[in-house]
């Protein structure tokens, strides 16, 4: 367990190694309890270190090792020589240049927190990033230490498939009948992207030929049991193989590529080189088992986990506070995939739904840090939405500034430049700038200054000299430790609606959108030659990451549903009218008024309903209300028991008025089609259901009737699970336990579909009552081990369980509590990120925000903390 009370390193105090490490040369004998692990490394003084003429000690990150010998040059090391320290092993330097073997033994079977090498179901397998590898053996443990690995693995017959990254050049066995395999990497990289698999696997194969004609192979690597689940996974990584070769020019560079479905795992996945390790529930789909979700969501993670190959592993960070340098990064080019897989719009608006619901919360919460943070006690903390999403949005106004065109030059020449290295933001941006003569001195503020801007937004027209002047002003709230902010360089796209909802033309070259380029605190911009006053689309395609206040009329957004020709804004403004709704609703309950049903809300929806020439998967969106998180988000100071009531009676009100449109379209989209988890019918399914839940929520038995013969005849995940989510939301108590009984009878063999079933229950706001999750968690298939059953369990209910968790008497706080304390001393990551909805507590009002602050400093004085959870909650409680 890590002492409380960590130090906290600083950006600023950044060295550059004192040695580096030509080569590491591991060997593994693979034992459960004791397993044995040799390092030989070939050391080299740093020339760019502070003092190269100097020898200082070699210092080694280590933790939870036995440390067996120590030997320089093939001579033992006399133990007078090093120190061994809770979090490392400091050693003598001889001289400039020396081997260093390090012989260690660990306990993979005892590592509960999954990190360095762990046992899950019986298999070994490896997480190093961003500080695991220390847990394998004495290193030193940071990403601008940059080695060629060659890894031999020796373990008994049971383990018949052992891995590492690079290219298998050797096997057999050893004279006591175990098996050998040594595998070399010819690129240099950091600890963090070393990894290791061995287990009794089977595996899917396939082939990749790249654009200059070389032939790579391609292995998914599962349990027997799970074989047939693999084929969207493979099928995807050729699709983001094919896509990274046409977008950016990057082709793969060894000969093998391969995945491993791990069922234990802290993360989704992990990019080590050549060997990605995966979350199960990251990577196996069938159409019975796995939603639609599920698929693209499996899509995306497999070509992010590949484009990471260049974006992370060829370029690598030279620190962690550059973490965004390659999430940021890579999850542009994940989103960029995906969109072009599927339809733009609406991943535009599922990554923008995200970035609105908890990164801003994000931001404006305890935790708040810069998209490169200044500081940290626990890197782990900071795999954040700040940095990953947060950061693709930087990444992505940088595209947005230049142009496609000068955004690929720029990445063309960062991967030119940096091939190899351990690099910066700074470097990044620099790139970009040097490829295309552009100056972005300004925009980097956004990697160093943190929260969520916010844009006020007023105009004016002249109907005699026709036109249209925009007055924009800038301003970004104080978060800790960053007061005062400074303008930041935000574009903002723009459109301009006629009276008859068409696009204006805004310029010469006859545009239509226009990016405004937002340099000062306060800057006006005038359009020429506008006919009529026209009505702005704001921030089109969430241009930036910013809130945007304009005042806009319930009219205003319902014209703007109808006819805005960006299909992002066109949702946004249906989001803009239910918060409006959803806004009085709450204003109404807390003065207790009876409230009243939201007319324009209703008519807003109906056309939209009504509108069969928009993409069905958009329109489910704009059905959509706001999670009660988003609403929560929106609150200067949050009233749970408004936001519930509020949204709860807007819902049944939408179910009731528009009961029969919604019977209609379900009707009309209810074909019984083959599955394919191809974009039109996903869309299809998607709008489909959405119709369900309104119908169900009238608890009809019509409507109830529906969502059981669709549960009973459905031949894919995404219709059992949406019939199934409805009825136990909507039916009655005898029916929802029969149908909930029937699922896991069905698949309880199923390791991924049980997660759903868990997290169907656990964030229901009718079934899901702490007294349920409780009983979940002495269910025979829960375990406090595993995180993916962790977060459907407990996290499905302290983090999407609006309704349940703050109930009036704080027992959701307090078993929240009860189990962040039970975790932190089995995995404390998981630990530290349960935490985070009671972190928010300084947000609610009175009495609630009492208890939620009591129960986090109930966990602050449960003892001594992990360095993961004491971060978290001592910046909470300050």
């Amino acid at each position: 367990m890590k002492e409380a009370q960590p130090r906290t390193i600083y950006l600023k105090d950044y060295q550059a190694p004192d040695y580096l490490i030509d080569r590491t040369d591991l060997h593994f004998e693979l034992e459960p309890q004791a397993t044995l692990v040799r390092s030989r490394l070939q050391v080299r003084r740093n020339p760019a270190a502070e003092n190269p003429s100097q020898l200082p000690p070699l210092w080694l990150d280590g933790a939870d090792l036995e440390l067996l010998s120590v030997h320089i040059d093939g001579e033992l090391v006399p133990a007078q020589r090093f120190r061994e320290m809770p979090e490392g092993l400091s050693i003598d330097a001889p001289g400039e240049t020396f081997e260093l073997e390090i012989n260690t033994r660990i306990d993979p079977q005892s590592n509960t927190s999954l990190e360095g090498l762990y046992l899950s179901n019986g298999m070994y397998c490896t997480q190093c990033e961003a500080e695991g590898f220390r847990k394998i053996t004495y290193y030193p443990d940071r990403p601008d230490v940059m080695s060629v690995f060659t890894t031999t693995i020796v373990a008994p017959a049971t383990y018949p498939v052992l891995l590492s990254n690079g290219n298998k050049v050797d096997s057999g066995t050893t004279e006591d009948g175990r098996l050998r395999v040594t595998w070399e990497d010819p690129f240099a990289k950091p600890a963090y992207l070393f990894a290791l698999v061995g287990g009794d696997l089977q595996s899917v194969e396939d082939e990749f030929t790249t654009l200059s004609g070389r032939t790579i192979k391609l292995q998914l690597f599962t349990e027997a049991k799970n074989i047939g689940k693999c084929a969207h996974a493979m099928t995807s990584l050729k699709h983001a193989m094919r896509w990274d070769e046409e977008v950016y020019g990057r082709e793969y560079d060894l000969d093998i590529f391969m995945i491993v479905a791990v069922d234990h795992f802290n993360m989704g996945a992990m990019e080590n080189k050549g060997l990605n390790i995966f979350n199960s529930a990251c990577v196996l789909a069938s159409p019975e088992t796995a939603s639609d979700a599920a698929f693209q969501r499996i899509e995306s993670i497999v070509a992010h986990e590949y484009f990471h190959n260049w974006s992370g592993n060829r370029v690598t960070c030279r620190d962690w506070f550059q973490l965004s340098l390659k999430e940021g990064f890579t999850v542009f080019r994940d989103a960029e995939f995906s969109a072009d897989m599927n339809s733009r719009a609406v991943k535009r608006i599922e990554d923008v739904t995200l970035l609105r619901t908890a990164q801003f919360a994000e931001d404006a919460g305890p935790m708040s840090h810069p998209v490169r943070p200044d500081s940290y006690m626990e890197i782990s903390n900071f795999y954040t939405l700040t940095v990953y999403e947060k950061g693709a949005e930087v990444v992505r106004m940088i595209h947005t500034i230049l142009g496609a065109d000068a955004f690929r030059r720029g990445s063309d020449l960062y991967f030119q430049r940096h091939d190899g290295c351990a690099v910066t933001c700074e470097d990044f941006v620099r790139a970009m700038e040097d490829a295309n003569s552009a100056d972005l001195a300004q925009f980097r503020r956004w990697y160093s200054q943190a929260g969520t801007p916010l844009l006020d937004v007023r105009d004016d027209y002249d109907p005699d000299g026709q036109t249209y002047t925009l007055r924009i002003k800038q301003h970004t709230p104080a978060t800790p430790g960053q007061e005062s902010k400074l303008p930041l360089h935000i574009p903002v796209a723009i459109g301009l609606l006629g009276e008859n909802g068409e696009d204006l033309l805004l310029d010469e070259s006859g545009a239509t959108t226009l990016v405004l380029h937002l340099t000062e605190a306060e800057q006006e911009f005038i359009f020429h030659n506008i006919p009529m006053r026209p009505l702005p689309s704001l921030l089109r395609g969430f241009s930036a990451p910013v809130r945007v206040h304009y005042g806009y009329t319930d009219a205003q957004l319902q014209f703007l549903m109808q006819h805005d020709s960006d299909e992002f804004n066109r949702w946004d403004a249906s989001q803009r009218l239910a918060l409006n709704a959803l806004g009085e609703l709450q204003a109404q309950f807390r003065a207790g008024e009876t409230m009243q049903a939201p007319q324009a809300l209703i008519s807003g929806f109906a056309s939209v309903i009504d509108n069969t020439e928009l993409d069905p998967a958009l329109v489910a969106k704009m059905l959509s209300l706001p999670s009660a998180q988003e609403l929560a988000e929106q609150e200067g100071e949050i009233d749970a028991a408004a936001i519930i009531a509020a949204r709860k009676f807007t819902r049944d009100t939408l179910a009731n008025a528009l009961q029969a449109k919604f019977l209609a379209r379900f009707r009309q989209l209810d074909l019984h089609k083959s599955y394919a988890p191809v974009a039109e019918d996903i869309a299809e399914r998607s709008l489909k259901n959405t119709c369900l839940a309104y119908l169900c929520a009238t608890a009809t038995e019509e409507a109830l009737a529906l969502a059981r013969a669709q549960f009973e005849r459905a031949e894919n995940m995404t219709d059992s699970a949406a019939a199934l989510a409805a009825l136990v939301e909507y039916a009655t108590p005898e029916v929802a336990e029969a149908s909930l009984n029937g699922f896991y009878s069905q698949w309880q063999q199923d390791t991924q579909v049980v997660e759903t079933w868990f997290g169907l229950q656990s964030s229901s706001a009718t079934y899901g009552t702490l007294e349920r999750v409780k009983a979940l968690m002495r269910h025979p298939a829960f375990e406090i081990t595993n995180p993916n059953k962790v977060r459907a369990v407990i996290a499905g209910f302290a983090a999407r369980n609006f309704t349940q968790f703050h109930r009036a008497d704080g027992s959701g706080f307090e078993f929240l509590a009860d189990q962040v304390i039970a975790l932190d001393k089995v995995n404390p990551q998981i630990a530290a990120r349960l935490v985070t909805p009671l972190t928010r507590w300084k947000k609610y009002r009175g009495e609630e925000g009492g208890k939620m602050r009591a129960s986090v400093q109930r966990i602050m004085d449960s003892g001594t903390l992990s360095r993961d959870l004491y971060e978290v909650v001592s910046k909470s409680l300050a």
